[in-house]
């Protein structure tokens, strides 16, 4: 996407009349996140992070990087358990280059993920998406966005009841989902 395309712009029939607000909700058990403290707070050092990772073979989905007024920043992400016992030593090998003072390993989170194309379009969804985590007590460890989708890291504890409530808050739990078939479209 260039010079301010959206998905919309590059796929007009995701515009369409017919075309959900809501398309759904995924959940993810197989995340770890990982938090590196007091890394210092200069150009370059999440590129040197990231490299390492990559160099590393691992896959990095969710990134948050929290300021302090310290000169230095938490840089926390997540990436498939699987791989958690690759990206330790990676990380104790680097702390010199990176310069951070910790690393926390928390394999107990799990990811709930709302989908649909007509999120750019409609106020009020992230506000329902998270009033919804709210309301049920669930504390959100990391958020990802993007124009069609929200993403919530969550206490694994609590992802099951995450997805209810995010099914719930957008009424995707009916008893009986209802088919629409668009004559003609293929679809």
């Amino acid at each position: 996407m260039t010079n301010g395309e959206s998905m919309g712009d590059l796929f007009p029939d995701l515009n369409g009349p017919e075309s959900p607000i809501i398309s759904g909700v995924a959940h993810d058990r197989s995340e770890t996140q990982v938090s590196l403290r007091a890394v210092p707070d200069r150009p370059g050092v999440a590129a040197q992070l990231f490299t390492i990772l990559a160099e590393g073979g691992i896959n990095i989905d969710m990134i948050v990087q929290a300021g302090a007024a310290t000169g230095t920043v938490d840089i926390s992400f997540t990436l498939p358990s699987a791989q958690a016992d690759q990206v330790v030593p990676m990380l104790d090998d680097s702390r010199e280059q990176l310069g951070f003072r910790s690393v926390d390993i928390n394999p107990e989170v799990g990811k709930v993920t709302l989908v649909g194309v007509g999120m750019k379009t409609h106020s009020g969804i992230t506000a329902t998406f998270f009033r919804a985590l709210s309301d049920r007590h669930i504390n959100v460890l990391m958020i990802s966005t993007s124009e069609i989708r929200i993403s919530a890291l969550v206490p694994i504890q609590d992802l099951d009841e995450a997805v209810r409530a995010i099914h719930t808050a957008f009424h995707l739990d009916a008893d009986q989902v209802e088919a629409v078939v668009y004559g003609g479209t293929g679809r």
